[in-house]
């Protein structure tokens, strides 16, 4: 029989929005059920994410962040992994540099979360884009999006529509920035793609499912997380967040309001690993 041992830790630090299914409240029930223990460190707190519910409730967690690594780092707790993502300002982005500094043995992945469809979100600063090209230098892979590659690569916004050349290359200009790379949203003609570098190159191509949805970069960044603590390669484990991802799409009722995001959760069940208890 085997004997059980205590899962891995990832400390998130993402928001939390009550209604929507992304960042938190995606991350936390998808690495859970993968056997992975998430460590919620929630940026700021939102009624409902900023996607057409209007203007949201809003609590900043800038001083509950600093206070809660103090004592994570008290208690002598050690993290498998850092995953940040949305970072609400420059002392958000300091937040995740501490948090870095606090654990350095742990795998650091980032998500610079700053703009999407070929734009910076409206709170995104040139001031913010350079904090945030220093953060990803600390880390050990990130997930930006098309657009959020083009704003670190100080590039205008890819095109329309890329062939399989052009996405690796877009990945690959990233390894000035970070170590590895996975570059997410590609528009590939008939398909959607994402592409990877450094050790593990790549370019995964999914038929494009003509639906949008909130929260599925978090979807993707949280399943390729889990595959790749599990003992997967970048490629597989990114492969394994875009079926997923693609599948959930595909399993949301037509006729749904998008806002709420895909129904992911009766898919979760195949991201359980066997184990016995």
């Amino acid at each position: 029989m085997l004997k059980p041992t205590e899962p891995k830790k990832v400390l998130c630090i993402h928001d939390l929005s009550g209604v929507g299914r992304c960042s938190l409240a995606v991350i936390l029930p998808v690495l859970s059920v993968m056997g992975i223990q998430p460590v919620a460190l929630p940026t700021v707190v939102l009624s409902t994410h900023t996607g057409g519910f209007g203007t949201p409730a809003r609590m900043d967690g800038g001083a509950y962040g600093a206070a809660a690594l103090e004592h994570y780092h008290a208690l002598g707790l050690e993290f498998e992994c850092i995953y940040t993502g949305y970072l609400g300002g420059e002392e958000q982005v300091a937040l995740a540099e501490k948090a870095f500094a606090l654990w350095p043995n742990a795998r650091k992945v980032v998500d610079p979360v700053m703009g999407d469809n070929g734009k910076a979100y409206s709170t995104v600063t040139p001031a913010f884009i350079d904090r945030m090209r220093k953060l990803t230098a600390q880390a050990d892979l990130i997930l930006p999006n098309a657009t959020e590659a083009a704003l670190l690569l100080q590039k205008d916004p890819a095109p329309a529509e890329l062939d399989e050349a052009a996405a690796q290359a877009l990945a690959d200009a990233l390894v000035t920035l970070a170590p590895s790379a996975v570059v997410t949203g590609l528009p590939m003609g008939k398909y959607i793609g994402c592409a990877g570098s450094g050790k593990d190159r790549f370019v995964i191509k999914k038929l494009h499912i003509d639906r949008s949805f909130p929260g599925t970069g978090d979807l993707y960044g949280a399943v390729l997380l889990g595959s790749l603590i599990q003992g997967n390669a970048l490629s597989a484990a990114a492969d394994n967040a875009a079926e997923f991802v693609s599948l959930a799409i595909q399993k949301t009722p037509a006729g749904q309001d998008t806002r709420f995001g895909v129904w992911f959760e009766p898919l979760l069940p195949r991201l359980c690993p066997q184990r016995e208890f």
